[in-house]
């Protein structure tokens, strides 16, 4: 069973569009290493997933094998882009947490998204600012470049 799988109530969608065209050809049950070839993640961390709580209930084949499912690819995704704001593990196991208890921590789960997204808008606007130097130092070396040139051609 996965996150999205435990609450037993309507869920949003993990991380927007869900990109099954790219998706292993695995009828909805994947392996470890078809997973791992998807993300790019490592079956390591797809392990330290599960033990921490990030990804709990991945469903075992008869075998033991690990059987991932959409849900659980989703739920990756969405991880994933977690991963991207730089969002701390823990936080992203709160979250994780909070999904499975239910939809009485929707005002929780929006507290947690709103900080995330207003630190990720607060590294945008460092990075512009940062972006906007290096342009002015390339410009600067252009420019100097062909001053350069222009001297050497006289």
């Amino acid at each position: 069973m996965t996150v999205m799988e435990t609450t037993g109530t309507r869920t949003d969608t993990c991380a927007g569009e869900t990109r099954q065209n790219r998706r292993p050809d695995g009828d909805d049950h994947y392996t470890i290493s078809e997973v791992v070839a998807f993300t790019g993640l490592t079956a390591h961390t797809l392990r330290w997933y599960e033990r921490i709580g990030l990804m709990p209930h991945v469903d075992r084949s008869h075998t033991g094998q690990r059987r991932y499912t959409n849900r659980d690819l989703d739920w990756l995704d969405l991880v994933g882009k977690l991963r991207l704001t730089g969002m701390p593990v823990a936080d992203m196991v709160r979250y994780a947490e909070l999904v499975r208890e239910g939809d009485h921590t929707y005002g929780e789960r929006f507290e947690l998204l709103k900080t995330t997204r207003e630190d990720v808008l607060a590294r945008i606007d460092e990075l512009r600012g940062t972006l906007a130097v290096l342009d002015r130092k390339i410009s600067f070396y252009a420019d100097a470049g062909r001053a350069l040139a222009s001297e050497r051609s006289r």
